[in-house]
C-alpha cells in the first residue's frame, strides 16, 4: 500500500493508533499536531508538522504529496463556549478539506461522532436518522462540520468519507478510560441511573480498521456509524473497567443528583480558578439510551469488529499497567 497518509491530531488516542497501524500496513505517515512533543515525534518514521489546524498555510504544507488525509483533530470537551468548538471542529475541518483538495489529495476521511444524533434518539438509528445538536456545543459543531466537509466531495478528484465513531476506548482514551479510572481510584465515580442505557463502545483498533476499509473501498460521499456492535449497558462497561484496576463495581446515583453535584463542584473549581476536570454535561453523554446501527458499515465496508469487550479490556489493562511502570 505505497501511499502517504496525513493524520491531523496525530498526538491524540485515535491519531496515534492510526499512525502505528498505517506504518504496519506499509504506508508513509505524516502527522499534524498543535503542540510539539519530542517524545512522540521521534516515534518510528513519522514526519511531524506542528501547527494550528485553522492555519491554511500550515495545513497546505502538511498536505503536499499526500494521498489520504485522516482528519482526526477535534475539540472533544463535553461542554464550553460554542465559538471555541466552532473554531476547531468546523473552521478546522473546512481548512483541512480546502487545503487537501487544492493539494491533490484523493481521499479525505473525516472523523465524526455518533453524538451528531444527540442524546435522545431511536433504537438502532441508521446514518440517515435525524441529527440533533441538543444544545450541546460538541454535538452541534460535529453536525456543522459534516455538512461543511461534504460540500467538498468531488470524486474522482477528491472524495470525502465520514466515519461516525462510537465511544472510543482503549489505550489513551481520556473520556472512557483515563478519566473514569482516575475518579474510580479516588472513589468519586458513580454510574448514572443504575447504569441503564447503552454504551456504544468501539475499541480503538476496531475503529482504525474501519477507517482503513473505507480508504481501500473508497465509498465517497458516504457516512458510516462505527461501534463494536454490542449492546453493553453503561453499568456493564464501567464494571469491566473497575475490574481491570481491581476495584468493585461503581455505585450509582440518580441523574439529577449527579448533575447538581457536578455543577456545584464546577462552580467551586471556577472560584479557585481551577480548570474543571469533569463537566456537568458529561452526565448527558453517560445516559444515552440505545444502540447505533452498524449494518451499513458491515454491508458496504465488510466491517467486522475483531476485538470484543473482554479482549479490549485486557489490552487496556496492559496499557494502564505500563503507564504506572513508566
Amino acid at each position: 500500500m505505497n501511499q502517504t497518509i496525513l493524520i491531523t491530531g496525530i498526538n491524540e488516542c485515535i491519531g496515534q493508533r492510526a499512525a502505528e497501524l498505517a506504518i504496519a500496513r506499509g504506508m508513509k505517515v505524516r502527522g499534524l499536531q498543535l503542540v510539539s512533543d519530542k517524545n512522540k515525534s521521534q516515534q518510528q518514521e513519522i514526519e511531524i508538522i506542528t501547527g494550528d489546524i485553522t492555519n491554511f498555510q500550515t495545513v497546505a504544507k502538511a498536505c503536499q504529496g499526500v494521498d489520504v488525509v485522516l482528519h482526526a483533530a477535534e475539540m472533544t470537551k463535553e461542554g464550553g463556549k460554542l465559538k471555541d468548538f466552532q473554531k476547531i471542529n468546523v473552521d478546522g475541518t473546512i481548512t483541512a478539506a480546502r487545503a487537501a483538495s487544492q493539494a491533490g489529495v484523493k481521499t479525505f476521511v473525516h472523523l465524526s461522532s455518533v453524538l451528531v444524533y444527540g442524546f435522545n434518539y431511536c433504537n438502532n438509528i441508521t446514518e440517515d436518522g435525524a441529527l440533533k445538536g441538543d444544545n450541546n456545543p460538541y454535538c452541534q459543531t460535529k453536525i456543522e462540520a459534516e455538512g461543511a466537509v461534504l460540500k467538498y466531495n468531488n470524486p474522482p478528484e477528491f472524495g470525502v468519507i465520514i466515519i461516525r465513531a462510537g465511544d472510543v476506548y482503549g489505550p489513551g482514551s481520556i473520556p472512557w478510560v483515563v478519566r473514569p479510572v482516575s475518579m474510580m481510584r479516588q472513589n468519586t465515580f458513580a454510574c448514572v441511573n443504575d447504569g441503564k442505557g447503552v454504551m456504544n463502545h468501539v475499541y480503538v483498533d476496531n475503529l482504525v480498521e474501519a477507517i482503513f476499509l473505507a480508504i481501500e473501498k473508497q465509498p465517497y460521499g458516504e457516512i458510516f456509524n462505527i461501534t463494536d456492535g454490542s449492546e453493553t449497558t453503561w453499568k456493564e462497561y464501567f464494571t469491566h473497567l473497575a475490574a481491570i484496576i481491581d476495584l468493585p463495581p461503581p455505585f450509582s446515583l440518580p441523574k439529577d443528583e449527579i448533575k447538581l453535584f457536578l455543577q456545584l463542584r464546577h462552580q467551586a473549581q471556577k472560584l479557585f480558578r481551577k480548570e474543571a476536570d469533569i463537566l456537568p454535561e458529561s452526565v448527558d453523554f453517560m445516559t444515552r439510551p440505545y444502540a447505533y446501527s452498524i449494518t451499513k458499515a458491515k454491508n458496504i465496508l465488510n466491517y467486522q469488529p475483531k476485538i470484543d469487550i473482554n479482549k479490549g479490556m485486557q489490552l487496556t489493562k496492559k496499557w494502564l499497567q505500563q503507564q504506572v511502570d513508566s
